[in-house]
């Protein structure tokens, strides 16, 4: 039997753009992927779809798995001869037992790598402005398992010397042990008004952070409310949190936002999206589908010099008209003396791109202000061809018609469902995870609210954002509540309606 190989990958600290291009790429690569509570979920996208996917989360107070049943999982899909990654929350290494499986994948004649990641032991008081060494302060920190028990009395951890040192304390998993971690440091000459800091899913949207004071931070904690997954950071450094922190005065900190666009789009929006703090997450609800007849546009392509005016709603517009152009071993050649329009800022681009010139963008960007613009520049008997989505609206080719234009409504692609996980969408959805959901046309709101099977009332609760008026008005047509529409139909004004609505 061919032995496979295990990957023991450190997954960082939460937020998910903190893993390693390695660690990414053993996802990636995985036959089974094993992962853990503390292992961003958004990670698990980056494995392959015929990828098996193992929850094995433990908290302080609940395993999912034994650590023994671990390594025997991981050892058995390798002996399978399978390519295993081990995702483990901050870095394997640090007080995340990777060296137990490895040890038990060496017994086994099973060859490993190790990949290490981002502990949360430094990324975390990161995250929350507190830098775990200062040179007016510190020069050293120590990092301590805060799940033992520091009364036990075959206790490993050194209290005397951890109070007596002027370096930073940092526990982890030691939310239980709080009042006792408390007590010993003081007991052992720690001074009262040492200023902790405790930190809950750092790196995260829910990130939280308490600070206080060693002899009052335990009664603090459970006003506060706050429990596991935290760490705790004892020293003088916490108290340049309240000059240095970042992560959570940016304008969309805490905010978990659906993203509807197409796959192949999404990327704008999302990083613009985290670029301001929030988590974005990408459930497209339409791809972008040859139309149903390609007849009409290889017979418009073929008749491209008749035609006096050519109108551009969409980039996928552009996009699918210039595959079908270069299919047909065409070029922009072809194009010449034609006016073009463009609805907006975003389809001008990708014209531009084509290097071609626009003649007219409209003010606001839909339908009838292109219908507003052309008047007086369209003449009664000009050829306009529009290469726009099988479903669009009747508006614009109508209202050319009416000034006695020739107009040649051409499909040049279709919008379909998108590939989204629809049970992963009703399930953050139902577990209030989400705070808010962006659409960028109406096909987004329909096909959105197919995922959903109907169940709009998931949707109680969460902000909804429209890029602009047809889409605001296709939503409340299926009874949806747009609460904020941007005032620019781009997706910078939807990005900016965002920002005013949190």
């Amino acid at each position: 039997m061919t032995k496979g190989y295990v990957y023991l990958v450190g997954a960082g600290p939460g937020d998910p753009k903190l893993i390693t291009i390695k660690g990414s790429e053993c996802i990636a690569k995985a036959d089974v992927l094993v992962y853990d509570r503390l292992a961003s979920r958004r990670l698990l996208r980056l494995a392959r779809p015929d990828c098996e996917l193992i929850y094995v989360g433990k908290s302080p107070d609940r395993h999912t798995l034994k650590q023994e049943e671990i390594n025997r999982l991981i050892v058995d899909k390798a002996l399978e001869g399978k390519i295993v990654t081990r995702l483990k929350g901050g870095d394997p290494f640090v007080f995340g037992r990777g060296g137990e499986e490895a040890e038990a994948l060496l017994g086994a004649g099973v060859q490993f790598e190790v990949v290490p990641g981002i502990t949360s032991a430094i990324a975390v008081p990161a995250y929350a402005g507190i830098p775990v060494t200062h040179r007016d302060l510190t020069s050293s920190f120590a990092v301590i398992t805060g799940h033992e028990d520091p009364t036990k009395n075959a206790t490993s951890i050194h209290w005397e010397h951890l109070a007596q040192t002027h370096g930073t304390l940092i526990f982890l998993m030691g939310m239980e042990n709080l009042p006792l971690i408390a007590e010993k440091l003081m007991e052992n000459g720690k001074k009262a008004t040492t200023p902790v800091g405790i930190i809950q899913w750092g790196t995260r949207p829910e990130q939280r952070t308490l600070v206080g004071q060693l002899d009052t931070i335990s009664s603090e904690v459970i006003k506060e409310g706050f429990t596991n997954p935290s760490i705790i950071i004892v020293g003088e450094v916490v108290s340049l949190r309240e000059k240095l922190q970042w992560f959570e005065k940016r304008p969309l900190f805490g905010q978990k936002i659906v993203v509807t666009r197409a796959r192949h789009q999404a990327s704008e929006l999302s990083q613009a999206i985290e670029a301001l703090g929030g988590e974005a997450w990408e459930f497209p609800a339409i791809e972008i589908a040859p139309p149903s007849d390609k007849s009409y546009l290889v017979k418009a392509i073929d008749s491209l010099k008749t035609f006096d005016w050519l109108v551009f709603t969409s980039v996928n517009g552009v996009e699918e008209f210039f595959v079908e152009l270069k299919r047909q071993e065409r070029d922009v050649r072809d194009l010449a003396g034609l006016e073009i329009v463009a609805i907006g800022p975003a389809t001008q681009a990708a014209l531009d791109k084509k290097g071609l010139r626009v003649a007219f963008v409209p003010e606001e960007y839909r339908a009838e202000k292109i219908v507003e613009g052309l008047k007086g520049r369209v003449s009664a008997g000009q050829r306009v061809l529009l290469a726009r989505a099988e479903e669009a609206r009747d508006v614009l080719p109508e209202s050319l018609k009416a000034m006695g234009a020739d107009v040649w409504d051409v499909p040049v692609y279709k919008t379909v469902l998108g590939g989204a996980n629809r049970e992963e969408l009703q399930r953050l959805l139902r577990e209030k995870e989400i705070q808010a959901v962006t659409f960028t046309s109406s096909s987004t709101v329909r096909n959105f609210v197919n995922l959903l099977d109907g169940e709009v009332a998931l949707l109680n609760g969460v902000s909804l954002y429209s890029i602009g008026p047809i889409t605001s008005a296709t939503a409340q047509e299926l009874g949806l509540r747009i609460d904020k529409e941007a005032a620019q139909y781009t997706i910078g004004g939807l990005v900016q309606a965002l920002m005013e609505g949190k």
